[in-house]
Order: structure tokens, then C-alpha cells, then sequence
């Protein structure tokens, strides 16, 4: 993860369960962070004053104050906690916890955790629109995508989609969601009416999205 000036990168290291500062303009490691066991998610608020990294193997969530890089007491979470995003506004950053079926709530400002939302079987992948209404919530065993509306963290009708999806992102105008299966397509979701449109055909294995603005 990059901080929003562009300053730090972060690296979350797996096997040693520690977070690692890069300093850009040197290139120079700083002393890694502690977290918890097996972090693999990690996402940072806008206004760039805090980290969070999913501790897949504890159930739960490490705030790490950036300013001085110190972790914070562990935020309890669902099962796998598997992907973490925030809202624009940075109030709530969002885990989903692909072991029990749940996407957890955080609020930023005190680092408590809000009642689980039930969502589809596995949910792993997750994306906010850029106006930050509603967060898509992917569904990998149970082959839907899950909408919730961020003001109420309540849950829409789920969106049927092709087997085994893998990931998934919203394009810049918020107009189309995107999202990979193992069977080499890509499936584009129109946000407007939450209907998925016909899939198109790939490479093999297809395992990330990126757009890119044409001037």
C-alpha cells in the first residue's frame, strides 16, 4: 500500500507477521511493524493517518497509526478476514470475512467494529462506487455479488454471476462493475440496474482489473 502523498510504501509480510515501511525517496526499509497472524489485506484511509491489515489467522484487524507507524490494540473481526476497503469519506473501513460468510464494519474514528452483514458464501473481493453509495461485495463459492448500501448497511439483491468469480473493480464514472473468473472471462455489471451483461471472452486465469483514462 502507497500513503496518499506518495511518501511510504507498505509492505505486508505473510510469513513473519509484520507490516515493513519503504521510505520513496530513498528506497530505505524502516523497522517493521508487528501485527497479527498471517496479515494478507491491508487498505489505508484518504486523509493517510491510519493503515489497517487483515489478520487472516487471528480474526482480526491492526490499526496502525502512520504518523509515528505503532500499532494499535486489534479490532475483533469475522472469520479470514480476506479484503479491507474504505469509504471515500474515510468514516468505515469494510472487511469481509470469507469464513463466515459476513462483511464486518469499522468505524474509523474509534476503531470499533459494527454488527456483521451477512452476505454470500465465501465474500473475498469488495469495491465501493466512487460516490460511495453502495459497496459490492463478491461472493467467491457462492457465485454472486452482494450490494450494500453504505448509509444503512443494508444488503440488496444478490447479483447471480458465472462461476468461480475471483475479483472485481468499478470504473472511474461508477457506471460498470468488472469482475474475473477462472474461466477466462470478464463480466461487466451495469450499477445502475445491478444486472450482469454478457461476458467476454479473455486470457487464461484472468486475476486482476485496472482502468485507464484516455485523454
Amino acid at each position: 500500500m502507497i500513503t496518499p502523498n506518495g511518501r511510504t510504501v507498505y509492505s505486508v509480510n505473510a510469513t513473519d507477521n509484520t507490516v515493513t515501511p519503504i521510505r520513496v525517496s530513498t528506497n530505505t526499509a524502516e523497522s517493521a511493524i508487528p501485527v497479527g497472524g498471517l496479515p494478507n489485506s491491508a487498505a489505508i484511509t484518504p486523509d493517510g493517518k491510519t493503515l489497517y491489515v487483515g489478520n487472516r489467522n487471528d480474526a482480526t484487524v491492526t490499526p496502525i497509526h502512520l504518523q509515528t507507524n505503532t500499532a494499535g490494540p486489534p479490532i475483533p473481526t469475522g472469520n479470514n478476514p480476506a479484503a479491507i476497503v474504505i469509504t471515500r469519506n474515510g468514516k468505515t473501513a469494510y472487511v469481509s470475512n470469507e469464513g463466515d460468510d459476513s462483511v464486518t464494519p469499522i468505524h474509523t474514528a474509534t476503531n470499533t467494529a459494527l454488527p456483521a452483514i451477512p452476505v454470500g458464501h465465501q465474500p473475498f473481493d469488495m469495491a465501493i462506487t466512487p460516490n460511495g453509495r453502495t459497496l459490492y461485495v463478491l461472493n467467491s463459492g457462492g457465485d454472486a455479488v452482494t450490494p450494500i448500501r453504505v448509509a444503512t448497511n443494508t444488503v440488496g439483491v444478490a447479483i447471480p454471476v458465472p462461476h468461480q468469480p475471483f475479483t472485481l473493480a468499478i470504473t472511474p464514472n461508477g457506471k460498470t462493475l468488472y469482475l474475473t473468473r477462472g474461466a477466462n472471462l470478464l463480466t461487466p455489471i451495469r450499477t445502475s440496474t445491478n444486472q450482469a451483461e454478457t461476458p467476454t471472452l479473455v486470457g487464461q486465469r484472468p486475476s486482476a482489473i485496472a482502468f485507464a483514462v484516455v485523454d
